[in-house]
């Protein structure tokens, strides 16, 4: 009997830090968005989360070298938007430009590094509700 609630304090402890964790994410996403200049292209912070994604050029997203520039790139943040009723389906856009990555400033481009990142992070936590979501049809009742 304790295996069992010690599994489900575990869990509760676990769902309540992602919780936590996905409030301050919020918190730091809606300053950066500001910060980096987003919400000149981007009337409302809400909008965001209707993109199919948000991109970077000009640094790494990759773990092993998170933030590293691409010399010879552009720092941009790129939107890809999604639109079934078009005849190109998927579209790109700059939502940020801030030129020759080596000339940005350091803690800028730290910052929209930061800004995808976090971004990503809520993105997946949006995904998996709908996807929680979308499989309520294929559950039992009482189950």
């Amino acid at each position: 009997m304790s295996s069992a609630l010690d599994r489900l304090k575990n869990l509760t402890n676990k769902i309540s830090a992602y919780e936590m964790a996905r409030k301050e994410n919020m918190t730091f996403l809606r300053k950066l968005y500001v910060e980096i200049g987003i919400d000149k292209k981007v009337d409302l912070f809400e909008e965001l989360f209707e993109l199919k994604a948000i991109n970077l050029s000009g640094a790494s997203l990759l773990n092993d070298s998170l933030g590293e520039i691409k010399k010879g790139k552009y720092l941009q943040v790129l939107a890809i938007s999604y639109d079934k009723e078009a005849v190109v389906k998927s579209k790109n856009r700059s939502l940020a430009y801030f030129g020759r990555v080596e000339n940005v400033d350091e803690a800028l481009k730290n910052k929209v590094v930061e800004f995808i990142i976090r971004y990503r992070f809520e993105k997946s936590f949006m995904t998996l509700e709908r996807y929680y979501d979308m499989l309520e049809p294929f559950r039992k009742s009482g189950e």
